[in-house]
C-alpha cells in the first residue's frame, strides 16, 4: 500500500497554523519530528513545539533521534548536508515502512525556505511507494517584517534572501538590501554604518528585536541574542541588512 505523506508549514508555532494546515493534520495518523536534543538540558525545544502542534489536533509524534551532522564549517559543506539527509532518509524510511498510513511533516517556518523536508521526501519517494503534498506556511521573513513594521524591500527595488555563510560574498556581488537565515553567529564587522532589523526565536516567548545602525546597536545585539539563548536553549534568528543609501 502506498503511504501519504504531508508536508506541512506550521510557522513559528501553533499560533500560525493555517486552517488548511490543521485540516490537513487532522487527516494524519502520526507526525514524524527529529529529536535534536540539547547538550545542556537534554531536551529539544522544537520538538516541544512541534508535540504540542501534534497533541493540539489529537495526532500521535514519533521523535526520531537524528542522526550527527559536521557543524565545525566542514571544506565540503554540500557533502556533509547530503551525508546527514541520507542518515535521516534511512530513519525516516524504518518508521514509514513499519507504521504506513498517512504521516506529516511539520516544517517550522514554510517548507519553500531553507529547509529540506522536500528533498528528504522526495528520496523517501524513490524508495517507498509514497505519495506527498506541501501545504504553505508563515516564514521567519514574514514574521520578521511584521514585527518589525517595515516592508523588505524598497520601492521598486529587490530583496535578497541568503545566508549568515554566504553574506560577505553576497555584499560583494553588489548585494545591498538582504535578509539573511541561518546565522550560527554574528559577524557584521565593516558594516557599522549599515541598518539592522533583527529578531531571534521569532514567535516564541523567548522572542528578542533590535532594530538600528549596526554601530549603534551591537551591544545590544549581543546582549538580546545572549537572553533568547538561555530562555530557550537555542537561537534561531534573521535579520534585514541593508546599506546607508
Amino acid at each position: 500500500m502506498k503511504v501519504r505523506v504531508r508536508i506541512l508549514g506550521v510557522g513559528m508555532g501553533p499560533q500560525h497554523v493555517t486552517p488548511e494546515v490543521a485540516d490537513a493534520l487532522r487527516s494524519c495518523d502520526y507526525v514524524i519530528a527529529a529529536d535534536k536534543g540539547c547538550p545542556q538540558s537534554g531536551t529539544d525545544g522544537l520538538l516541544a513545539a512541534r508535540r504540542a502542534i501534534a497533541a493540539a489536533y489529537g495526532v500521535e509524534l514519533v521523535a526520531v533521534a537524528d542522526p550527527e551532522r559536521d557543524r565545525a564549517d566542514p571544506a565540503d559543506y554540500p557533502a556533509a548536508v547530503r551525508d546527514w539527509h541520507e542518515a535521516r532518509v534511512a530513519a525516516y524510511e524504518n518508521v514509514l515502512r513499519e507504521r504506513g498510513g498517512d504521516a506529516a511533516f511539520l516544517v517550522w517556518g514554510d517548507p519553500s525556505l531553507y529547509d529540506s523536508t522536500i528533498r528528504i521526501v522526495e528520496q523517501l519517494a524513490e524508495r517507498l511507494p509514497l505519495d506527498y503534498d506541501v501545504l504553505p506556511g508563515i516564514s521567519a521573513p514574514q514574521l520578521l517584517a511584521a514585527r518589525h513594521r517595515i516592508v523588505l524591500h524598497l520601492v521598486g527595488a529587490p530583496v535578497h534572501v541568503t545566508t549568515a555563510r554566504r553574506l560577505r560574498q553576497d555584499i560583494l556581488a553588489g548585494q545591498r538590501n538582504l535578509v539573511v537565515m541561518l546565522s550560527s553567529a554574528l559577524d557584521l564587522a565593516g558594516l557599522e554604518d549599515w541598518s539592522i532589523w533583527w529578531g531571534a526565536n521569532l514567535g516564541t516567548d523567548s522572542e528578542e528585536l533590535v532594530a538600528g545602525r549596526v554601530g549603534e546597536v551591537l551591544p545590544e545585539l549581543d546582549a538580546a541574542r545572549s537572553r533568547a539563548r538561555q530562555a530557550a536553549g537555542w537561537v534561531m534568528d534573521a535579520y534585514l541588512l541593508r546599506d546607508p543609501q
